[in-house]
């Protein structure tokens, strides 16, 4: 599967041709280098590895300095996999958003937003108690009941309860490119896209 490693710049919205305000989010996307090709002879798979973003050297270890060395490349802060690459690629090799074209759909992975630690109501939308009766003052938002006494005697797992929230890998799929600016290395996607700006981002084709 074909696609590249991007950073998300923030969201917009443009119009159509027939005048509807279209939100979409903006993404640097590449250009990336081919640090690595593997196959299926010497890794048991075949995918190509690219690297995105400028990194200085001495936050580079000596191993990771010497791969980058390989490919004839600069440090690079991201590398990501790509399994099925539609095209032959080289070592050294540049990947840059002409792979994509105005009108297709494509699948964006990205980290979303960490937001702690929290409770049932924003983690799972749960609505409360409800009406506060019978002296029930502080129980608007707890979760309520959470299973049976003498069977199981136990919470099953997998209880919706309250917890750490947000910060998992997301992956939204057929999204819509509505422009390409090859000039400026951008991409413009319909919709949202998960992640903070300047967090990094999949594209895949």
């Amino acid at each position: 599967m074909s696609g590249i490693i991007g950073k998300k710049i923030g969201m917009t919205s443009i119009y159509s041709a027939a005048g509807k305000n279209i939100p979409c989010t903006i993404i640097e996307a590449g250009p990336c280098v081919v640090t690595q090709v593997k196959t299926i002879e010497k890794d048991g798979y075949s995918a190509v590895q690219l690297a995105f973003d400028e990194k200085k050297d001495k936050h580079t270890s000596s191993a990771m300095k010497g791969h980058f060395e390989k490919a004839q490349t600069t440090p690079k802060r991201k590398i990501v996999e790509f399994k099925f690459f539609s095209e032959e690629k080289t070592l050294g090799q540049t990947v840059t958003v002409d792979l994509f074209t105005e009108g297709e759909f494509v699948d964006v992975i990205g980290t979303s937003k960490g937001k702690g630690f929290q409770g049932v109501v924003k983690r799972h939308g749960f609505s409360g108690v409800g009406m506060a009766t019978h002296g029930q003052h502080n129980r608007l938002r707890a979760p309520g009941s959470l299973g049976a006494s003498s069977y199981p005697s136990r919470v099953f797992k997998g209880m919706r309860m309250a917890g750490r929230t947000g910060g998992s890998r997301v992956k939204i799929q057929n999204l819509e490119v509505l422009r390409v600016l090859p000039e400026q290395n951008l991409i413009v996607i319909q919709g949202a896209v998960p992640g903070p700006k300047g967090s990094f981002v999949m594209i895949e084709k």
